[in-house]
């Protein structure tokens, strides 16, 4: 089979700013903007926090539940510690962990799915019965189990959180692949000889943008609260140290006394969910807009080549 000529210079350009242009223009959107700027406030705050917080955050201050005063402007928590500085100081370990969390799973996930579908055969079946073991564990479970097994180090913790997300994952993109698989550009593209990996990448992958970016926000929420739960249990990044997660969990019988301890660390976990879930949604909106144009241009190129269509 002979090597296809050199691709046009329009559908080179698509390709390669693709995922800038849908981010572009999903930032401009009304609900992209407000999705955004949720999930900047969230992330401002766990990144800036530490270093304008006013007291340490693990001092004891004042009276357990202390309400709040111009010292303490947030009040106290059970042990009588500043709750703003705790608040300002418990996020940014969590989302550097969950991102790394999502971003494993999800390219995990994706692999595993796209080869699964393009690939199919004895491929697809090994994958998707492997996926349908891990799938039979909770993810709590799953990730429980791997932590109690070899510790509960920190970086152990991303591994089995994003690890249990990786079947969920590899569902969704293997579905979705299946569908792109038989679409015409695909189709002319292989009439050519090109390479099953270079296929996958180039063709299928840019073709699921849409349930790649659903799939990251609601990984992302998960993560959050799974690592926040593994806190509350003891592993990962335990007591004392600050966690929106467990700050939750161990002021919520005195929140009565001060029910910022509960409520602020929730609200910053409820900001940063519905930024990111409102923010995908509106990727995937912009993103089914940008694939048809890049279907588009690939079915005219094939064409322009003499390559058959379908």
């Amino acid at each position: 089979m002979s090597t296809p000529p050199t691709p046009q210079k329009t559908r080179d350009h698509l390709q390669r700013h693709q995922w800038l242009r849908i981010l572009g223009r999903t930032a401009k959107t009304p609900r992209g903007a407000v999705g955004l700027s949720l999930m900047l406030l969230v992330i401002g705050v766990a990144i800036i926090g530490p270093f304008v917080a006013p007291d340490q955050p693990n001092a004891l201050l004042t009276m357990p539940f202390a309400h709040a005063s111009s010292t303490h402007w947030l009040g106290a928590d059970t042990l009588g510690r500043d709750v703003l500085s705790r608040v300002l100081n418990g996020g940014w370990v969590l989302l550097v962990m969950a991102a790394a969390a999502t971003v494993l799973g999800v390219a995990a996930g994706t692999v595993a799915g796209v080869s699964a579908a393009y690939l199919r055969g004895r491929w697809d079946g090994l994958i998707m019965r492997t996926v349908d073991v891990v799938l039979a564990f909770p993810q709590m479970v799953f990730a429980l189990l791997l932590v109690s097994v070899f510790g509960p180090k920190l970086w152990l913790i991303v591994i089995a959180v994003g690890m249990s997300h990786a079947p969920q994952v590899a569902r969704v993109v293997r579905s979705a692949t299946l569908e792109i698989s038989e679409r015409d550009f695909v189709k002319a593209v292989e009439l050519w000889g090109v390479k099953a990996r270079l296929v996958m990448s180039r063709e299928i992958l840019p073709n699921i943008v849409s349930p790649l970016m659903v799939e990251v926000g609601l990984r992302l929420t998960y993560s959050v609260v799974i690592i926040s739960g593994l806190a509350f249990l003891g592993f990962g990044q335990a007591p004392p140290a600050p966690n929106w997660g467990y700050m939750i969990t161990e002021n919520l019988e005195g929140a009565q006394g001060n029910i910022w301890t509960v409520v602020a660390p929730a609200l910053l976990i409820a900001l940063l969910t519905v930024g990111t879930n409102t923010f995908t949604d509106a990727v995937a909106r912009v993103a089914i807009g940008v694939n048809r144009k890049h279907e588009d241009v690939a079915i005219i190129e094939s064409a322009e080549l003499g390559a058959p269509i379908g």
